[in-house]
């Protein structure tokens, strides 16, 4: 069955409302890995969907793992263009949403050498077949910047394999579409403990955590992303979010209410308010009646500039000593290779590879 039907999508949902209630009870048995790719700046859709949940998991007390993927950079580009000053820039908004560098890791992939080195005996224990067939490598070699597919895109589930794997997460918050990667990854450490480990699995089978969280529209009316040019950044100004608010796409209907299915684009709108203010979207929708799109749009505007404010002003304050972003990088970069030192080291011993 693939992992993208709805029965199992279904699974996976059921399941990760058990999870949560188990973190409930007891956070510190987890371990979580969770990244960006350094592309661009980081906007509300990232906040919304994956990095408030971050920063949840991180406060409630589960061990959180950080990744800064730049050498994943290359997966859909033939270069990686401006790769420090984008790493800098992610390693802010990480810091500046509350990501504490005291209790999550956040380090780069290039950075730690020992991880890299799980990616040959990984590759071995997956089928070309296995990877053509994934439907995520479908998609992203659809959308890629390449002129034709690398040998990193096409092995790209296994790359997060060794991500994932090399600190022995056993949760990773994916969206839906990122099941049939974690499926990868729950195959790459079924066969190795099958094919290697003495009766004592060395690698777990992570599980998904799926986020409720709901979708964000761009400002042109789809899915807000970096590279369309329709998101609203964490590190906008004021000034800056209400011109891209201005100029959001809505429609013609004056009347406001909250309906995604006929009308996604004021509705995104709506919810963006709703999530700012922590109200249900329908209350916000009521409020604005007839008031229109420029009184939505106005609603929107404060009720996001509001949100972000905490968020601008400690991201301005660490922009000003770049040297703490780069210690707290240094030092996620240090745990990280340790972790990721013993690992090996354990995976050498299982394939009798102390020479």
């Amino acid at each position: 069955m693939s992992t993208t039907d709805p029965l199992h999508t279904t699974a996976a949902q059921a399941r990760s409302a058990e999870l949560e209630e188990l973190i409930g009870k007891d956070p510190g048995r987890f371990r979580v890995l969770t990244g960006d790719r350094p592309t661009g700046r980081l906007h509300l859709g990232h906040y919304f969907g994956t990095l408030h949940n971050r920063v949840r998991l991180q406060d409630l007390g589960v061990e959180t793992f950080v990744l800064v993927a730049d050498y994943q950079v290359l997966t859909d580009r033939d270069i990686a263009e401006h790769l420090t000053e984008h790493v800098e820039q992610l390693v802010l908004d990480y810091l500046a949403i509350g990501i504490d560098p005291e209790r999550s890791t956040i380090f780069a992939h290039s950075a730690v050498p020992e991880l890299n080195q799980l990616l040959l005996p990984f590759l071995s224990l997956v089928s070309v077949s296995e990877l053509n067939r994934n439907p995520t490598v479908k998609d992203e070699i659809a959308h890629s910047r390449q002129a034709a597919v690398s040998g990193l895109m096409f092995t790209y589930p296994v790359h997060q394999a060794a991500d994932i794997l090399f600190c022995k997460a056993d949760l990773v918050p994916v969206g839906q579409d990122q099941l049939p990667h974690l499926e990868i990854t729950r195959t790459v450490a079924r066969r190795f403990n099958d094919r290697y480990a003495q009766g004592t699995p060395v690698f777990p089978e992570p599980e998904a955590l799926l986020s409720p969280a709901p979708l964000l529209l761009g400002t042109d009316g789809t899915k807000m992303s970096k590279s369309r040019g329709n998101a609203i950044a964490l590190s906008a100004d004021a000034d800056e979010t209400a011109r891209l608010i201005r100029g959001a796409k809505t429609d013609a209907e004056r009347h406001i209410t909250y309906d995604p299915a006929a009308r996604p684009e004021v509705s995104s709108l709506v919810l963006l308010a709703a999530l700012c203010e922590g109200v249900e979207p329908r209350a916000v929708a009521e409020e604005i009646g007839d008031g229109g799109a420029a009184a939505l749009k106005k609603r929107v505007t404060e009720s996001v500039n509001t949100y972000l404010a905490p968020i601008r002003a400690r991201r301005a304050a660490y922009a000003e000593d770049r040297c703490l972003v780069r210690d707290a990088l240094r030092a996620g970069n240090e745990r990280a290779r340790a972790v990721a030192a013993t690992t090996l080291q354990e995976v050498r011993s299982a394939m009798n590879a102390h020479y």
